[in-house]
């Protein structure tokens, strides 16, 4: 199955940095971490929640692990680099020696990961005991992944806009299994629920275009189809009095502790 790659760390920040930046910041309120340990951001991606690790959990170590170059490239010019290192590894192979870590973190990454569990093995392997293993993904079966309502309608008309391969790994009984079966302990759930609101629907659409999943389809319509495309994308929306687009998202995270 294809999937929603982005390569390039700015076309993420403008599509889905914003995103991603709501759903992490509940996701640290939540995790409430203690200061000053060390974190391995699996998957970081251009460095988005790195960045919030850096801001508001003041690390002394912080490592971002991901395939892409063009998205560390971005990340490495965030202001969190002036902390963390960021560098090219698999999810699945972490570059780390046993326990170099105190929690290890993959936000909005596991669905992208070819064996979720073999990633959930690693995050635990390279954590001290005691030490924190987590994660936040979009729910990507039940709708609440930011680019659904322009999928939906692409989907209605036939099209096929690419998939994560391991979207199963979405749901929160299937982290649930992840998380226990990789032999976490005090292991927690909870739904993260945001809202983003756009200017008006020409800005919400602009920026859904460069979406990896969307451009390419959207570049080889006729221009009959890609303008129903985009009314029918509209009908999905709330649009408030003033024309300001409001779109909603949900996703599920977990956590859970390396016994000691």
């Amino acid at each position: 199955m294809a999937e929603i790659r982005f390569d390039d760390g700015a076309s993420y920040e403008r599509m889905m940095g914003v995103w991603s930046r709501l759903a992490g910041e509940i996701f640290v309120d939540w995790l409430a971490p203690p200061m000053g340990v060390r974190w391995i951001d699996v998957g970081c991606g251009n460095g988005a929640f790195t960045d919030i690790l850096v801001e508001r959990c003041a690390p002394v170590d912080v490592q971002g692990i991901d395939p892409s170059e063009g998205q560390l490239a971005f990340a490495r010019s965030r202001l969190a680099a002036r902390l963390a290192k960021f560098r090219q590894g698999d999810a699945m192979a972490l570059p780390f020696p046993a326990d170099s870590f105190d929690a290890a973190v993959m936000a909005l990454v596991l669905v992208f990961v070819p064996d979720p569990a073999k990633g959930v093995e690693e995050m635990v392997r390279v954590v001290s005991p005691g030490g924190t293993v987590a994660a936040y993904m979009w729910d990507m079966l039940g709708g609440g992944f930011p680019l659904d309502p322009v999928h939906v309608e692409m989907r209605a008309m036939g099209l096929a806009p690419p998939r994560p391969s391991r979207m199963d790994a979405s749901t929160m009984p299937a982290l649930q299994d992840l998380w226990t079966g990789a032999g976490l302990e005090a292991v927690e759930t909870r739904e993260i629920s945001v809202q983003r609101t756009f200017a008006h629907f020409d800005e919400f659409w602009k920026i859904n275009l460069e979406a990896p999943s969307i451009a390419p389809i959207i570049a080889t319509m006729e221009s009959a189809d890609a303008e129903a495309l985009k009314r029918r994308g509209r009908t999905r929306l709330h649009e408030d009095a003033g024309g300001r687009i409001i779109c909603d998202a949900r996703a599920h995270a977990i956590k859970g502790r390396r016994p000691k």
